[in-house]
């Protein structure tokens, strides 16, 4: 089985790395950035050309409009036989309308976005939400497991990214309610670390704060998962409550935050970067 990796960025980069290492066919890669290569794999000239020397076709791009792009670059070489995995963060409903088009040259397709950032892509211990039918997550499910160790399937076509979608937003409030709660103990002179410590001892512990305390501490803002790629996701899940008629005051509020950092020209940065937006420390 011969696996297409297209979308070289920090976190393709890893995943496909991780492919390389443990696959033992040939693995092809592919970026619109002609100087990025991942050792291990054969760096091809465009999507198309992935797409037709592959038997699954793996995509990791940012946003739904460079999905389908891509799918639209790919589609000449799909037919049965071949899979197609979109592990990018998009719409659900773009996703679906993916879905829809791959299906129709008689390949299958699925999407696998993935939780977690930079360092567990590196480790291949990322979480997997898968949206496809049970047989095809069957047959994808050790392809998978090249790039994370906690893999869930969460329905059909589309249903993996309304499932990620779910996870950053909470993420997001979860990191806002840290930022605001931090900021006020620390007016009072409490420290970053015996703040840490105390919200250990109570329901307020929580994985954002116990990974990220020390960064903040210390202003690392150094990218592992950018503050625009978590408003892009804050953004698709307005839309979904919109869609739904269903109203999420914490992620609007999160949403805010998010926005103020883009106007900010900090997107770029880490998205823990939103803590200098609500402490006023802008450095």
């Amino acid at each position: 089985m011969k696996i297409g990796f297209i979308g070289l960025g920090i976190m393709g980069e890893a995943m496909s790395a991780n492919i390389a290492k443990k696959h033992d066919d040939e693995v092809y890669t592919y970026d619109v950035v002609p100087e990025k290569t991942v050792p291990g794999t054969v760096r091809l000239n465009s999507a198309l050309e992935v797409a037709e020397k592959s038997d699954v076709i793996i995509t990791m791009v940012p946003k739904s409009e460079h999905s389908r792009a891509v799918c639209e670059s790919v589609l000449p070489a799909m037919k049965k036989g071949k899979i197609y995995i979109d592990m990018s963060t998009i719409d659900p409903s773009v996703s679906v309308e993916l879905s829809e088009k791959v299906k129709a040259t008689g390949a299958q397709f699925a999407d696998a976005p993935v939780v977690k950032s930079r360092p567990a892509a590196e480790a291949g211990k990322l979480g997997i939400y898968v949206g496809c039918d049970e047989e095809l997550f069957g047959v994808i499910r050790p392809v998978l497991g090249y790039m994370g160790e906690n893999i869930i399937r969460m329905g059909g076509n589309g249903m993996g990214l309304v499932m990620k979608i779910c996870h950053n937003t909470l993420v997001a409030e979860i990191q806002n309610g840290v930022n605001e709660t931090l900021c006020l103990a620390r007016k009072y002179g409490v420290s970053v670390d015996d703040f840490k410590t105390a919200i250990s001892y109570g329901g307020g512990q929580n994985f954002y704060l116990d990974g990220q305390a020390e960064n903040i501490k210390n202003r690392n803002w150094k990218t592992a998962f950018s503050l625009e790629n978590m408003n892009k996701d804050l953004a698709i899940a307005a839309g979904m409550s919109a869609e739904k008629g269903f109203r999420m005051p914490g992620m609007e509020n999160a949403k805010r935050v998010y926005s103020e950092g883009m106007e900010a020209g900090i997107g770029r940065e880490d998205f823990r970067a939103t803590y200098k937006i609500v402490s006023g420390e802008m450095e």
